[in-house]
């Protein structure tokens, strides 16, 4: 199975969604054939373009039709699921369009069965959102996720009028997502991209760590200057994404707090999410004793965590930085000493078992229990795990 990353960097649409998936080597003629199957008066083109001097694929979509087409949930559903279409790709494609008539819903006050869409529910639309579905099934892909989300600034025209940037559709949609605004003043999310990402992208992370075996890149509908209008997306076998690899190294040099307070903050920060907090002495300016607190966490943990510095100690100012680990694959395997049962952690490396720790609270049960020194019990849950007596 394979991974999507989408790098948001230049904002999403449903047409850069398609450019980009076609690039990864989906089959263009395949895909124009089954959007064909929905006879809808649509014309797809697909074309080489450059954007800012840089490469990419643009998927046109032309509506040949008169009339503004808009369309209730219940037309989007009767479209998607009258299809030739797997189940999956319809599963798929309908929980992005329920999510869009949801956000249209709210933001104009209206009942979610009578609410129509313009823009995103005309024949474009669904050619984007049932496209995405299906070179995603077609590219084996079975995982989606995304960097932080650059929606552009300014002011974007639709059926309803003039808003700010984002409308407040899309703003609906982002709800509880990372997005930021940098480098134009467009709208650089659209309402049906803002669709597609929410309601397929399981986590958002500033460039992970991970192994691809090929970019894909498509175009937006406009070229800027010295920014590429581009959403690239990332592919490769799953077990190559790594998003919780990199992590980041929260610190903080503290020479004015009360030890029992920052004892007492260790236990605070586990329960917030960090992976990792200690305590170092350190000697700071006019020699000073002080305490250097560090926290190791992922990057969806450094804001909580920040705020807890501040909140619970007597810091004015920390730093974080990203930094780089590797784990040792783990599992657990029970052995049985004078008819206990002791769990024993066994680290991997390269294959091989190279570590082995029983469980602290374990041994230490049975200790007592049978009135044996701790470090025996120990050696005896090795032993054991050595001789392949396990359960």
């Amino acid at each position: 199975m394979k991974y999507a990353y989408f790098d948001a960097s230049s904002g999403v649409s449903g047409d850069m969604t398609l450019g980009a998936l076609l690039d990864l080597g989906a089959d263009t003629v395949l895909f124009q054939d089954q959007i064909a199957s929905l006879n809808l008066p649509v014309e797809i083109k697909v074309k080489e373009t450059q954007r800012a001097s840089l490469r990419a694929l643009k998927v046109d979509v032309s509506v040949n039709r008169t009339d503004h087409q808009s369309r209730k949930w219940a037309d989007i559903e009767h479209i998607i699921q009258k299809s030739s279409f797997s189940d999956t790709v319809k599963q798929r494609a309908s929980l992005i369009f329920k999510s869009l008539f949801q956000a249209e819903a709210k933001v104009h006050g209206r009942d979610f069965s009578s609410t129509h869409l313009h823009e995103a529910g005309a024949d474009d639309a669904i050619v984007d959102i049932l496209g995405t579905c299906l070179l995603a099934e077609q590219l084996n892909i079975n995982e989606f996720y995304s960097s932080p989300l650059n929606l552009g600034s300014g002011f974007a025209r639709s059926a309803h009028g003039t808003y700010p940037v984002p409308p407040p559709a899309v703003a609906e949609l982002l709800k509880d997502i990372p997005v930021y605004s940098e480098h134009i003043q467009k709208e650089l999310v659209t309402p049906t991209g803002a669709a597609i990402i929410s309601s397929i992208v399981t986590d958002f992370n500033l460039f992970p760590e991970l192994m691809y075996e090929k970019v894909g890149c498509g175009a937006g509908g406009r070229d800027f200057k010295r920014f590429p209008n581009i959403l690239r997306i990332f592919y490769g076998e799953t077990d190559a994404y790594s998003p919780k690899q990199r992590i980041y190294q929260i610190e903080v040099n503290i020479d004015d707090s009360n030890p029992q307070i920052l004892a007492a903050f260790l236990d605070k920060a586990l329960e917030k999410g960090a992976l990792d907090v200690f305590m170092t002495p350190v000697v700071m300016k006019k020699n000073r004793m002080a305490t250097k607190l560090t926290l190791l966490a992922e990057f969806n943990k450094i804001v909580p965590l920040t705020a807890l510095v501040f909140e619970e100690t007597s810091s004015i100012g920390l730093r974080y930085f990203p930094v780089r680990r590797e784990i040792l694959k783990r599992k657990r395997i029970n052995v049985t000493v004078m008819n206990e049962t002791i769990s024993v952690k066994v680290a991997e490396f390269q294959g091989k078992p190279i570590n082995f720790q029983p469980e602290f609270a374990d041994c230490k049960k049975v200790a007592d229990k049978k009135n044996l020194p701790l470090k025996k019990v120990m050696e005896l849950a090795i032993k054991e795990l050595n001789t392949g007596k396990k359960e």
